[in-house]
């Protein structure tokens, strides 16, 4: 009986990434179709719903703008990490400590109306992002813990803090005992990019960030050394590179890029620190870093295809009737018909007859 083995391609197109990601989005057309003819909607009907309609308006288009903000910023971070093999899956739970701490100055400091106010707020959203993502790393270079499990159940740890915190000590007395704290002034707001939308200049700092990840990957030697350590582990400690400040690096970058993506939220769309401060940006941004190739161009237009997707998934809700969920299905197809294809690209399946293995030799 014959068996097979999986082995990579020996030659592989440099339009590889572009192909995979390619084939995901049309395998995830196609399972979207599927989807929707399962909800009794016309494919055609419920594709142009979640694809097509948010971008024929302009509220729209802000809107799409508006989500590609932050999820840009986290899965740049993230894809730092990643290509150094170091799994931040807490993202989200840095996104949520660095609106904490950039909100405390926003409420301290709330009727100064000082140009320094929202600075000084990126700055304490980034250092709380990384000061959050620094704990998984002492634990991983100390006591060897698995940093995925370390960030994921910190991410609880900061869900259950923002509850403690709009709940009572930065809880609006004003507020009709809602759980969310004072409205910012306009000082600690970001300026609105589109007139008549929620749209603002938070996006640029992802476009910021996106061409300081290009430079870092390529042109630093920082960047090189995270890069060489995560696809060679043995060059690099051969190399002398500290695989001990690899982790540090990759957390601390990844970690002060998801804080920045919770200043965008609280001094954007919300203008005041909430308990659903993020729908799952953290979470979205591994799908996004993924998507990308964990590249920061790719990044830059997976970031957008997924914004597409969160905005598209309401005006589903709302003209063809399908559930909410259908974002979250459609990020799941995305990343699953990714990584297969990814696999189908980059390696092969041979079938090795049992003679064969037994006598040593190649498969067929």
């Amino acid at each position: 009986m014959p068996r097979f083995a999986i082995e990579a391609r020996p030659e592989r197109s440099v339009w590889a990434p572009v192909q995979v990601a390619f084939l995901a989005v049309l395998l995830t057309i196609i399972g979207g179709s599927v989807l929707f003819l399962f909800y009794g909607v016309s494919p055609l009907r419920g594709l142009k719903a979640v694809f097509v309609e948010p971008l024929m308006t302009t509220y729209g288009i802000g809107e799409v703008l508006l989500k590609m903000a932050p999820l840009l910023v986290i899965a740049q971070g993230l894809a730092i990490a990643f290509r150094a093999q170091v799994w931040n899956i807490g993202a989200e739970g840095q996104l949520i400590l660095g609106a904490i701490a950039a909100s405390l100055l926003a409420i301290w400091f709330d009727g100064t109306s000082s140009p320094f106010l929202l600075p000084a707020m990126i700055l304490a959203g980034m250092l709380a992002g990384m000061a959050w993502a620094g704990i998984a790393a002492f634990l991983r270079t100390h006591f060897n813990a698995n940093e995925i499990l370390v960030t994921f159940m910190l991410s609880s740890v900061a869900l259950q803090l923002l509850y403690f915190l709009v709940t009572g000590p930065l809880r609006d007395p004003s507020g009709f005992n809602f759980p969310q704290s004072i409205s910012f002034d306009s000082s600690a707001m970001f300026q609105i990019l589109i007139p008549g939308t929620r749209a603002n200049s938070s996006l640029f700092i992802g476009l910021f960030v996106t061409v300081v990840a290009i430079l870092f990957v390529q042109r630093s030697l920082a960047g090189y050394k995270l890069s060489v350590g995560g696809v060679a582990p043995g060059a690099a400690l051969y190399a002398g590179f500290s695989s001990k400040r690899a982790i540090w690096l990759a957390l601390l970058i990844s970690g002060g890029a998801a804080g920045l993506a919770g200043v965008g939220e609280i001094a954007g769309p919300l203008g005041m620190l909430q308990r659903n401060v993020s729908p799952g940006y953290g979470y979205a941004g591994i799908i996004v870093a993924v998507l990308g190739g964990l590249h920061p161009v790719g990044i830059l237009f997976a970031s957008a295809l997924i914004a597409l997707v969160y905005v598209g998934g309401d005006f589903a809700l709302l003209s063809v009737g399908v559930p909410n969920a259908v974002t979250g299905i459609f990020q799941g197809m995305l990343l699953t018909f990714y990584l297969a294809c990814a696999f189908l690209l980059t390696s092969r399946i041979r079938r090795v007859r049992p003679e064969a293995m037994a006598a040593g030799a190649p498969a067929e």
